[in-house]
């Protein structure tokens, strides 16, 4: 669970996506937090103070004067115990609080009383109109400029049947957010090249050459990357999974087309690291069918005819200001003898192995580093799990090399 121990405090302002903070709620606990629930008088007209308790496990507080806790300073006690503070849904009404330091409610005056070390993450809901006004745009750049962590909006249709930005971010998203929030920022502000899935070789217009490659492993890598900080471009072969969150994805088929999307990323924009996790083809049909290859009792079987794929780690790794270049390699044996010949071969500082056909479309994974001072075993556990630790690993050795 990644969020196993953390204290988080959810506020909840007036509006319409507190419906949201429900599912929110579920989804923290579920990832092992524990959750109290603050509300504004607001808050209450969308969703009652009894349905947040039941769903939290704790007693929900609203009134700053409220008896129940012994010293009558709800204030500070709450915000004294919080690993965090995040208020979503967040009103314009609490941006414009936050911005002037007002405390004229409990969840306000404690979110101003909070400790310097706990951070406090917002979730704007609002129309489309507030949220464009010059007033709430001031009001976010000064809480920004104070520190406080800004999630979203999103754009969509709204409650008031007007479409644009100032919706609530999902609660899916806001906890990938929130878990990212205690994540160390190892990569911040770097550019990170990413190559995840299989890739697809036409034999005519309906099949072709693939693996099985599902793409979890380079997916989870690249929301690891995004999670310490980084920019993170993600250059993806088919699968059926969504983009990670904070990532921008570029799909393609082949593995000419991932060559020349990669090749494309490290030409124009400046990249610190690239990690080629994608399972790429080594060879392709160079006579590719224009129609499909009809079988037939009399005719021969179809001759295809192969040529070698460009090696696309090999060639980011030998371009003159290259990237810190992270290669992987999926072995069916021998998987410590493979893995350390291709590290020498490929000429990269760092090469991951696995027992390709051990992890392919699993959710667990073991995993091998190979280096210039030999090897080092990563035991086996959940993608996620494993993708932060390889991120950690890497950045550890990026920092070396300044």
């Amino acid at each position: 669970m990644r969020l196993d121990g953390k204290k988080i405090l959810l506020g909840l302002t007036g509006g319409i996506a507190c419906y949201k903070a429900a599912e929110l709620t579920r989804a923290l606990i579920k990832e092992g937090a524990s959750v109290q629930v603050v509300m504004t008088t607001a808050a209450t007209q969308f969703i009652t103070p009894m349905t947040m308790q039941a769903l939290s496990g704790r007693e929900v507080f609203v009134d700053q004067w409220d008896a129940r806790i012994p010293n009558h300073m709800p204030h500070i006690d709450l915000s004294r115990d919080a690993d965090a503070i995040l208020i979503a849904p967040c009103s314009t009404n609490f941006i414009s609080k936050l911005a002037h330091g007002a405390c004229d409610d409990l969840l306000s005056t404690l979110c101003i009383a909070r400790p310097s070390g706990v951070p406090l993450l917002i979730a704007p809901a609002m129309n489309v109109e507030m949220w464009q006004n010059p007033a709430t745009q001031r009001n976010v750049l000064q809480v920004i400029a104070d520190g406080v962590k800004i999630l979203g909006p999103g754009a969509g249709e709204q409650a008031c049947g007007e479409t644009g930005m100032g919706r609530m971010l999902e609660p899916n998203q806001i906890l990938t957010e929130v878990i990212a929030s205690f994540q160390a920022k190892t990569l911040l502000g770097k550019r990170v090249l990413i190559t995840a899935g299989p890739t697809f070789e036409p034999i005519d217009p309906v099949r072709g050459i693939t693996n099985l490659s599902s793409g979890k492993m380079g997916y989870a890598i690249a929301q690891a990357a995004w999670e310490a900080g980084a920019h993170v471009t993600l250059v993806s072969g088919p699968t059926g999974l969504e983009a990670p969150y904070g990532t921008h994805r570029i799909q393609v088929q082949t593995a000419q087309q991932m060559h020349d999307v990669v090749m494309a990323q490290v030409a124009h924009q400046k990249q610190a690291l690239f990690i080629a996790v994608a399972a790429v083809a080594d060879w392709r049909v160079a006579n590719v069918s224009e129609q499909k290859l009809k079988k037939s009792a009399h005719a021969p079987l179809p001759q295809l005819e192969f040529t070698e794929n460009p090696d696309i780690l090999a060639s980011v790794a030998a371009l003159p200001n290259a990237p810190y270049c992270v290669g992987f390699a999926a072995e069916s044996e021998r998987l410590l003898e493979h893995g350390a010949n291709k590290r020498i071969k490929k000429n990269i500082p760092l090469l991951v192995g696995n027992i390709g056909h051990q992890t392919f479309g699993q959710d667990d994974n073991e995993l091998v580093l190979f280096d210039e001072s030999g090897h080092k075993q990563l035991a086996r556990a959940d993608k996620p799990s494993l993708a932060r630790q390889l991120i950690s690993e890497i950045a550890q050795r990026l920092l070396a090399v300044k």
